[in-house]
């Protein structure tokens, strides 16, 4: 089935890649993935590794997330903030929104009986948001630096493609051939078997990478402030498998982590790595808030080890030759 995107000139000029993953989407896709066999090099140590780690609780979040079908929109809030903060608005769902959701569900799959009660009881709900939690720390947590960074790589891409082919190379480029540009209109080929026609009206598309999505891109065309397509991010599969549970911080130089903190030492890596990154990429890639990442940054700057400039509201990190001193003595 074929999902349509209707351009006009405002809309080419307001399509972006997203700067980080929406974490709670990345984790549906992920646990799609967990229940799957396909793809065993690439993700098989991955999901060996993440069942050893889930409880039985973690049930409750895999019931709703089958490999083929519906998941409640509910769990997959929109937004890139810290997870507790996600995790609040999956525990704050208003019923009426959990009651159309599981109806529209419930027409084309069945429900587990414990989920009817889900629209009434807030403790229940409650409890499913605190079992997402737990599913994220086992499934994805331990992987963040690297899901990072594999986003990170396929943004530079999609950079490179624009910047040597323009928007049309970057609209064909994303996911041949599933995804095709055809002036003015993007064409998606969905697995879902829904179709339908969405006219941006100078919203632009908002492109969101996923490591984890492998098989097919998905749209999201009611999110604020413009639609989403998700598509899956670039992956070389001589590579092998690159989910290998590694803290952020280990890559930092021993001595650098010894002088600055591991977290401090980790943002700094992290910036001499992407020279550039903005707070909220570096908060994603790190798993951290974005206060916090601001917070280590204005610190590593008034030490005189990063550089940070101002685009219109956006902060520009880069490491000075002082902090690359540093990490290359260090290593």
């Amino acid at each position: 089935m074929v999902y349509r995107f209707h351009f006009t000139s405002a809309d080419l000029a307001r399509t972006r890649v997203a700067e980080t993953a929406r974490p709670l989407e990345e984790l549906g896709i992920a646990l799609r993935v967990l229940q799957d066999r396909n793809h065993d090099l690439r993700f098989g140590a991955w999901r060996r590794a993440t069942r050893a780690r889930l409880t039985p609780r973690a049930r409750m979040v895999l019931d709703l997330t089958p490999v083929h079908g519906w998941s409640p929109a509910f769990l997959s809030p929109a937004g890139s903030g810290p997870l507790p903060e996600l995790l609040e608005q999956v525990a704050a769902t208003p019923r009426t929104r959990i009651r159309a959701s599981l109806a529209a569900i419930a027409d084309h799959q069945g429900l587990p009986a414990w989920t009817h009660h889900l629209g009434e009881d807030p403790s229940l709900l409650r409890q499913l948001a605190d079992t997402l939690g737990q599913v994220h720390s086992a499934a994805l947590a331990p992987y963040w630096p690297q899901v990072s960074a594999g986003l990170a790589a396929d943004r530079a891409l999609r950079a490179r493609h624009m910047l040597h082919g323009g928007v049309e190379r970057l609209l064909n480029g994303l996911y041949p051939p599933r995804i095709r540009w055809r002036p003015p209109v993007l064409e998606v080929d969905l697995l879902s078997g829904i179709e339908g026609d969405v006219h941006l009206e100078g919203r632009g598309l908002l492109l969101m990478p996923s490591v984890f999505a492998t098989h097919a891109p998905l749209v999201d065309p009611d999110t604020e402030p413009r639609p989403v397509l998700t598509y899956p991010a670039h992956y070389d599969p001589a590579a092998g498998p690159f989910l290998v549970p590694r803290p952020a911080a280990d890559s930092a130089p021993a001595p650098v982590s010894a002088l600055l903190g591991r977290t401090r030492a980790a943002v700094l890596h992290t910036i001499a790595q992407r020279p550039g990154c903005t707070t909220g990429e570096l908060a994603g890639a790190l798993g951290i808030t974005a206060s916090g990442a601001s917070q280590h940054a204005t610190v590593l700057r008034e030490a005189g080890l990063v550089t940070t400039l101002r685009d219109r509201n956006t902060a520009l990190h880069t490491v000075t030759p002082t902090a690359l001193a540093l990490l290359e003595r260090s290593w």
